[in-house]
């Protein structure tokens, strides 16, 4: 049987989707880290301060206290996504909160889902995972957000 151009170029993609093993992840794992790193501004005194915030722990900057939930990253043989799941509420006078931000934010696109305030901005720039986690190899085949 003498097959065309087209007809080979057809089965050479087939036999390649025929090494591709059904079920298998289009990427590499990723790695659950223990400390979410953000930047926060001050807009009133221009201040930008750098804080490393442990999971489910709360930070306070100004009048927002940040929790984060979630800090994911990528093997460094991967392309970097660097994301976290996390929350933000206000500090008002009177002693009262209410959460102005729940959700996942980007380190390589901070503007896409940035937590915004009139006087606070704050954006995740990494992620962090003690050396301990590391030499473990924690990491984590839930669903990327």
């Amino acid at each position: 049987m003498i097959m065309n151009a087209r007809q080979i170029a057809l089965s050479t993609v087939l036999a390649g989707l025929a090494l591709v093993a059904p079920g298998t992840p289009a990427s590499a794992d990723r790695i659950a880290n223990s400390t979410a790193v953000f930047a926060a501004l001050d807009k009133v005194t221009g201040r930008v301060q750098p804080l490393e915030i442990p999971m489910g722990r709360t930070v306070t900057f100004g009048a927002l206290t940040i929790t984060p939930r979630a800090c994911y990253t990528r093997p460094s043989t991967e392309t970097p996504l660097t994301s976290a799941f996390i929350e933000v509420d206000e500090v008002v006078l009177d002693g009262s909160s209410h959460r102005i931000f729940t959700g996942w934010t980007f380190a390589e696109s901070p503007g896409l889902h940035a937590v915004e305030h009139p006087t606070f901005d704050v954006w995740l720039t990494s992620c962090k995972t003690p050396s301990a986690d590391i030499s473990a190899g924690r990491r984590s085949n839930a669903p990327k957000p």
